[in-house]
């Protein structure tokens, strides 16, 4: 941990004292380096299981291999040890993605299932954003296919026993072209049962057409590569075809569109002007809203919700509230990409929270790769999402991005060391973790259907090599970890831990110090970001390097209207307390910073 952090850095110690404070005040609207916002407690650690992933121990890792061959985690993986560890981390509640049942090459007709046809599936495992049955969970997820749904509902259990919230993917966007639920509650009518396949367009119509047209399937579309996947033979039959989830309204999409997948339609009438027809209420928004509260009402605490922003935020606003009367508290959580439209989607649309990939993540991610400076932090909270910073959820790693390790992103995984405590505790909003990245995961290989991409399949059966070492056959011991992954982890264990535990990060105001230290000798504002984050009973200062080659030796200014906002005596010494290492408090901030170190100091009077 202190190698990681400190790198043998070492604070000079030196006592100071700041000019004279006055009354403990608020901040005003008017200085630069705050905000008038009022920070919300939404202070959620999420950490992103890839279900199928996650508990798979095979390591065969066969390109394009089978369930059998290169194996597939189940929901009975994530056991009561495995639970703890993660809880250890900090967390509070856990994602378990690609949960509902979705369109696969794998064959369980003996149980009654389906077969799927490959010419319209992505990937040997299949995509788990291209949903067969909203009403049932993926059979590869089970030890007993036939036992998939109590296996599932076993792990909420099991999970909330661990004191952590559960939450699933809800996605409203599109579903697999084999769509047809055989496990939908009894007098539920599917999607698309009573559609006019006449029609184009029609308001309570569930799918969109392509009337006297038939589904073509892109001809350079090889399933498998090398192999030849069940069905496979370019001769998919759909007729009359329907516009595909990324709103392609062609019958013949090409390999790069999703065409595996079918657009829902939600009352608007794309090729006439985007035309909504949301009066009266349509039938696909009562037939979503019953999936949902089908859903809590098995206890799950959330949804992430898929493509937000491809769905009519009217749909969002009056559905969210339909589902909080069936479950309060119930958290929703947007994929949203359109900064034009936090706003929008937050107090028209009634989200939670929301992704921030396009702000902070974007921003971040330069910073790790030398590319980009500080200042698309402060453009973050100044202007993105000023006034609701509290509701958005921050990350470095997902199921849609790149590993930090990877070659394609930043290769060091200790590069997420100043980037991830920005990200943890910028704001009092959601911080996100994906399994393996507190390992260095870096998603080297080819796995099927995904290329070498930098990320970690969710298309393909796969083993994930490095967080495999620490589950260890499933005694989720770590004893397979290198010493550097173990202090890896142990960072972010301590990151998230002191997250979730302090009262100035979880609630507290903000205040920059780049202002108030770019003449200072050494602060290199353009890699050394720091800043306040307070309430009237904690004061904290963080502190980060993002250079990874060069050490800093500066002398942290902490301004007297700062003092002052944060209701401190400038006559006054204080202690400065690493809460991110078990170091004695120093008395002063004259700080040696090692390349790619971070610090979180709580302040006390001496």
């Amino acid at each position: 941990m202190k190698q990681l952090l400190l790198a043998g850095s070492l604070l000079t110690l030196a006592a100071f004292a700041l000019p004279n404070p006055p009354v403990a005040k608020k901040p005003t609207a008017q200085d630069p380096n705050t905000t008038a916002e009022v920070p919300q407690d939404n202070k959620l650690v999420i950490y992103q299981v890839m279900t199928r992933l996650f508990g798979n121990k095979v390591a065969l890792n066969k390109p394009y291999g089978t369930i059998t061959e290169n194996g597939c985690g189940k929901f009975n993986d994530i056991t009561d040890k495995a639970l703890d560890e993660i809880k250890k981390l900090g967390v509070s509640h856990v994602w378990y993605t690609g949960v509902l049942e979705h369109a696969t090459m794998t064959d369980y007709t003996s149980q009654g299932i389906p077969a799927d046809d490959a010419d319209v599936v992505k990937g040997r495992a299949g995509s788990p954003y291209a949903i067969k049955d909203y009403y049932d969970v993926a059979p590869d997820l089970a030890v007993t296919v036939k036992n998939r749904m109590p296996e599932y509902e076993a792990l909420i259990k099991r999970t909330h026993d661990h004191g952590l919230k559960v939450l699933m993917d809800f996605i409203p966007n599109h579903v697999a072209r084999s769509y047809k639920s055989d496990a939908k509650p009894q007098g539920v009518v599917d999607l698309g049962a009573m559609d006019d396949k006449t029609k184009a367009f029609a308001p309570n119509n569930n799918f969109y057409y392509l009337p006297g047209k038939s589904f073509v399937v892109p001809p350079d579309y090889n399933p498998l590569g090398p192999g030849k996947g069940p069905r496979e033979d370019g001769k998919y039959t759909e007729t009359p075809a329907r516009a595909t989830g990324n709103d392609v309204f062609s019958a013949t999409p090409s390999v790069n569109d999703w065409f595996e997948t079918i657009k829902l339609n939600y009352g608007v009438d794309y090729q006439n002007g985007r035309k909504g027809y949301f009066a009266p209420v349509p039938d696909t928004w009562k037939k979503m809203r019953d999936i949902l509260v089908f859903w809590a009402g098995k206890n799950v605490d959330g949804f992430r919700c898929d493509m937000a922003e491809m769905v009519p935020v009217e749909f969002w606003a009056w559905v969210i509230p339909e589902v909080k009367k069936a479950k309060p508290g119930i958290v929703f959580i947007a994929e949203a990409y359109n900064a034009k439209e936090y706003k929008t989607y937050l107090d028209k649309g009634k989200f939670d929270f929301l992704y921030d990939k396009v702000g902070l993540y974007d921003g971040l991610r330069k910073l790790m790769t030398g590319t980009g400076t500080t200042e698309d932090i402060t453009k973050v909270w100044k202007e993105e999402s000023n006034g609701f910073s509290s509701k958005m959820l921050r990350f470095l790693e997902n199921h849609d991005e790149q590993r930090i390790a990877s070659k394609d992103f930043a290769t060091d995984p200790k590069r997420a060391v100043p980037a991830m405590t920005v990200t943890a505790t910028l704001a009092s909003g959601p911080v996100m973790l994906y399994f393996g990245q507190e390992v260095g995961e870096p998603a080297h290989g080819a796995e099927g259907f995904s290329s070498e991409d930098g990320r970690t399949s969710i298309f393909d059966y796969w083993g994930v090599p490095e967080h495999q070492k620490w589950m260890n056959q499933g005694k989720f011991d770590g004893a397979k970890l290198s010493p550097e992954q173990k202090d890896l982890r142990q960072f972010y264990a301590r990151l998230l831990t002191v997250t979730s535990q302090s009262e100035a990060l979880r609630k507290g105001r903000f205040y920059e110090l780049q202002d108030a230290n770019n003449l200072g000798k050494e602060y290199d504002q353009r890699r050394i970001y720091s800043y306040l984050r307070y309430t009237s009973t904690q004061q904290v200062l963080v502190v980060v390097n993002f250079s990874a080659d060069k050490t800093y030796r500066p002398t942290i200014t902490i301004p007297a209207e700062a003092m002052a906002t944060m209701g401190l005596s400038t006559k006054k010494f204080y202690t400065y307390t690493d809460l991110l290492d078990t170091d004695e408090p120093r008395n002063g901030l004259n700080l040696t910073l090692a390349p790619l170190s971070a610090y979180i100091f709580e302040i006390k009077p001496r």
